[in-house]
């Protein structure tokens, strides 16, 4: 999908546009699939509207892994999943033994100093369920931007950023780390509106691939 795609998309009456001023964002969650993460979230799933931060050391430890639940529901539900910027070609077998439907996943292919505004648009538009990107570089401000855009539109949004940036502030309300362990793959919660996060990793699967 090129950027003039994603202007059309985001043109198009026929897409499902969710509100921008009527619900109060974060008030409803969906289930991680994760039953172990669930229960450590302080509304047991992600957020329904709002930035969710992915920190990882190396691409491939399961980032991918964590939120391809989330995205199986939102295609089920006939939502847009919009995919900017990603590391690697999407491979679509394995998406759709995830279970997402592959008429509703939608993937942009540009540069990184450009994944930022295509976020961004896409997050205020509200016509995606969500949206998951790789923009590289950013910082507080730019972070902030997605944030704001993924409140006004209502949309989830997941920000894969390598775990150097993990000591950089972040207004993203959740931010989790994806850590190998010996006995498989966990994510660790840096930070959690609402609640004390626990110190230790939660284990929650294979990786990805």
């Amino acid at each position: 999908m090129t950027m003039s795609a994603l202007e059309a998309l985001l043109a198009n009456p026929r897409i499902w546009r969710g509100p921008t001023t009527t619900a109060a964002p974060g008030t409803n969650h969906r289930p991680t699939g994760w039953q172990a993460l669930d229960a450590a979230l302080p509304r047991q799933g992600w957020p329904e509207a709002g930035l969710v931060e992915v920190l990882s050391a190396v691409d491939g430890l399961g980032e991918l892994s964590l939120v391809l639940p989330v995205l199986a529901a939102l295609s089920a539900e006939e939502r847009p999943i919009l995919v900017v910027a990603p590391p690697y070609r999407p491979y679509a077998p394995a998406w759709r033994r995830a279970g997402i439907r592959l008429t509703q996943l939608h993937v942009i292919q540009t540069a990184a100093q450009d994944a930022l505004w295509a976020m961004e648009q896409a997050l205020r538009a509200g016509c995606c369920g969500a949206v998951l990107g790789w923009p590289g570089a950013v910082d507080d401000r730019a972070l902030r931007r997605l944030q704001v855009a993924a409140d006004g539109g209502h949309t989830l949004g997941f920000v894969f950023r390598p775990l150097a940036a993990a000591g950089a502030p972040s207004p993203a309300p959740l931010r989790l780390c994806v850590e190998a362990t010996p006995t498989g793959t966990a994510v660790r919660i840096l930070k959690c509106r609402g609640s004390h996060p626990p110190a230790h990793g939660i284990p929650f699967g294979r990786t990805a691939h």
